[in-house]
C-alpha cells in the first residue's frame, strides 16, 4: 500500500491532528446540559475516545434518566448552545499539533490531493478547533456528528462527499487514532492509516487489522525521504 497512492485523504482530528490541552469542549458540554435539563453533567464511565459528541451526550443523558425523545427534541439547541461557546473562546483553546501532521498536510496540498474531516466533533466546534490550530485551510470539507451518530455514518458522509468531488473512482484512505476509527473504516469499506497520537498505544491499534499503523504522522514523510 503505497501511502501517497490515494486521490483523497480524511482526517480525524482528536488524536490525530492534534490533542486539545484545555477543557473548553467539555465544559460546553456540560453548560449545555446544566441549562436544559438542569443536572451536572459527568463524563464518569462513558466512553470518549473515538466515540462522537451525540453518542456522548445521549449516553450522559440515559444515565441521567433523559429518554430519547426529550434528548433529540432538545439536540438542535444543544448544538448550537455547545458550537457557540466554543466559538466565542477560541482564542483561548491550547490546541497541541500532532507530530509530522503540519508537514503532512503540506505535503498532501502540494500533490494536490483532496482533504477532508471525518469526527466526532460537531461542526461548529471541529471547525474551531482548526481554525485555533491554523490547520483550517488544508481541508476542502468536514463530516461531523451533527447528522450522524456513528463513526461509520460519518465516515460514509466524507467518502460521499469524495465521490461528489472527484467522482466514484477515487482512492480514499481515513488517518485515525482509535479502535473506534478502525471498526468504522472496515464498515464503511475505506482503507486506514492508524496513527498511534491519541490515547492508544500503537500495539493495541496494529492488534485489529488497520491497513497501515504508524506510531506518527513523520512516519509518512520519512517514506518520502528513503
Amino acid at each position: 500500500m503505497d501511502i501517497f497512492s490515494a486521490d483523497a485523504y480524511l482526517f480525524d482530528i482528536d488524536g490525530t491532528l492534534l490533542n486539545t490541552r484545555d477543557a473548553i469542549h467539555y465544559f460546553a458540554f456540560r453548560n449545555a446540559l446544566k441549562k436544559l435539563f438542569g443536572f451536572e453533567a459527568t463524563i464518569d464511565g462513558v466512553p470518549v475516545h473515538g466515540n462522537t459528541d451525540i453518542g456522548i451526550l445521549r449516553a450522559v443523558c440515559r444515565l441521567q434518566g433523559v429518554a430519547d425523545a426529550e434528548f433529540e427534541a432538545q439536540l438542535p439547541r444543544i448544538i448550537a448552545m455547545m458550537s457557540a461557546e466554543v466559538a466565542s473562546r477560541k482564542t483561548e483553546i491550547r490546541a497541541e499539533l500532532c507530530p509530522g501532521v503540519l508537514e503532512l498536510l503540506a505535503e498532501l496540498t502540494h500533490r494536490n490531493k483532496l482533504l477532508g474531516v471525518v469526527t466526532g466533533n460537531f461542526e461548529g466546534i471541529g471547525w474551531t478547533k482548526l481554525e485555533a490550530s491554523g490547520l483550517r485551510k488544508y481541508f476542502a470539507f468536514g463530516s461531523f456528528s451533527d447528522h450522524a451518530e456513528f463513526r461509520a455514518d460519518i465516515f460514509r458522509n466524507g467518502l460521499a462527499e469524495v465521490t461528489r468531488r472527484i467522482g466514484p473512482q477515487a482512492c480514499t484512505y481515513v488517518v485515525g487514532d482509535t479502535p473506534s476509527d478502525i471498526r468504522a473504516a472496515k464498515e464503511a469499506g475505506v482503507p486506514i492509516i492508524s496513527v498511534a497520537t491519541g490515547v492508544f498505544p500503537q500495539a493495541e491499534l496494529e492488534a485489529l487489522g488497520p491497513d497501515i499503523c504508524l506510531s506518527c504522522c513523520t512516519e509518512m514523510m520519512q517514506t518520502i525521504r528513503k
